[in-house]
């Protein structure tokens, strides 16, 4: 149960506070109707259920709990005043599974014994992912449509899947074999090799867009391995990655498809019904919203497609402004931190943080750099601010991870007794 009640009652006025204050913003720039009333039973209710629910899961702490519900019903009202009011009835679900998710991924990552024997599933999992992603989802795609106005991307499920990959092989570094000059350890290949393969599915399927998360996944990992005690990476074979990877670089611009140079090398204000249509809006109306916003319902960028997901940074400045973005933003780095400042239960755990730091972090860093035309345009969505079911589950099962690595001992060891007959014994022997 809650360990300081006081700090509990007050975390939980700080997230209701903010959301009330939301609302009556809301209110304040539409009027009161029956969608607002749907939308404050909403977000008041879900709130209340979480606070209620959260002590019965006993935990070191619940900071990481209760940013995420801010932040989700944050973008439960964000994502409901876009272009009017109207309860955002699928995303309000969406953002249940997510809480769903985290609690199934906080209860399946607490002991990193049980996940480290599991490493192989963790290669047979994500090489079924792959093969129903490149066989199933149609022409060089990554969803998978299972009827109207619903779909599912396979390759999100990978994410989770290949933080824990990475996070098993630290633990072999010292068992070292000499191939051609250089000590190698097979688990490293290995997972280089699988790195590759994903990196290859995500060219195929015409998603080079996601493919940064991935690789931002296996560079936190391989940090960490560098780190690993009495790990010894020689300069030669640091030097060899650094080089592998830059020509790797060089590659995929050479070969990327012709849609990707062109959002590249394209200027968007000489195509602003073209390429740049997108970049072009988004710019306009981060502009146009300036820091404090035009007010809910105000904007015009609703009208552009992918204005809930792909450019949902730049909807959320043009009605909320930037300085209330910006705080958004601040408050998934801080969720996603939170582990990465107290200590970890494992050196598992301390990896498996990180690789889950990066991934969001990098999605984040494209979706609002892309948005503001400070780097090709790539498609990738903000976690929980976005809308979109197989991100928002994938999302919410890495939280739960990030969480698993701050769960306490459930069983104390017992204090040492001292037995002053036993030196006695010993002595008689």
């Amino acid at each position: 149960m809650v360990n300081n009640p006081i700090a509990y009652l007050f975390s939980c006025i700080f997230v209701l506070g903010a959301h009330i204050a939301m609302l009556a913003n809301v209110m304040l720039s539409d009027g009161s109707g029956g969608s607002f009333v749907l939308l404050a039973a909403g977000v008041i209710g879900l709130d209340l259920v979480c606070f209620t629910v959260m002590p019965f899961f006993r935990q070191q702490s619940y900071t990481i709990d209760f940013m995420l519900i801010l932040v989700l019903n944050m973008s439960v009202i964000m994502q409901s005043c876009f272009g009017g009011v109207g309860f955002a009835v699928k995303h309000w679900i969406t953002c249940i599974v997510a809480l769903g998710a985290c609690r199934v991924g906080y209860l399946l990552c607490r002991d990193h014994k049980w996940l480290e024997m599991q490493k192989k599933y963790y290669y047979i999992g994500i090489g079924v992912l792959m093969l129903i992603t490149v066989l199933f989802t149609g022409s060089r795609s990554m969803w998978i449509n299972l009827g109207e106005n619903t779909s599912i991307q396979p390759s999100e499920f990978i994410k989770p899947l290949f933080v824990l990959a990475c996070a098993t092989s630290v633990t072999e570094q010292q068992k070292r074999h000499r191939i051609l000059g250089f000590n190698v350890v097979y688990d490293n290949l290995a997972l280089f090799g699988l790195t590759a393969a994903i990196c290859l599915m995500q060219w195929w399927c015409r998603d080079l867009g996601s493919l940064p998360t991935f690789v931002g996944i296996y560079a936190a990992g391989f940090l960490l391995r560098i780190c690993y005690p009495k790990t010894k990476f020689s300069k030669k074979s640091l030097v060899g990655a650094g080089l592998a990877l830059a020509l790797a670089a060089v590659l995929a611009v050479f070969f990327a498809p012709e849609y990707v140079r062109e959002r590249i090398f394209s200027d968007i204000w000489s195509d602003t019904s073209g390429n740049g249509y997108q970049q072009s809006k988004a710019l306009i109306a981060i502009a146009e919203g300036g820091w404090f916003g035009k007010g809910p319902t105000n904007g015009f960028l609703h009208e552009v497609f992918a204005h809930e997901n792909d450019i949902v940074f730049a909807t959320i400045c043009e009605e909320w402004g930037l300085l209330f973005a910006l705080m958004t933003v601040l408050a998934l780095i801080m969720m996603v931190a939170v582990p990465l400042i107290s200590p970890p239960r494992s050196y598992f755990h301390a990896t498996m943080s990180a690789c889950v730091c990066a991934a969001f972090t990098v999605q984040m860093a494209l979706n609002i750099f892309g948005s503001c035309n400070m780097i090709p345009f790539t498609g990738v969505t903000i976690p929980f601010i976005s809308s979109g079911g197989s991100s928002m589950l994938v999302s919410g099962l890495m939280i739960g991870m990030l969480s698993a690595c701050q769960s306490p001992v459930f069983r104390d060891p017992e204090p040492f007794r001292f037995n002053a007959e036993a030196p006695k014994r010993r002595r008689r022997a």
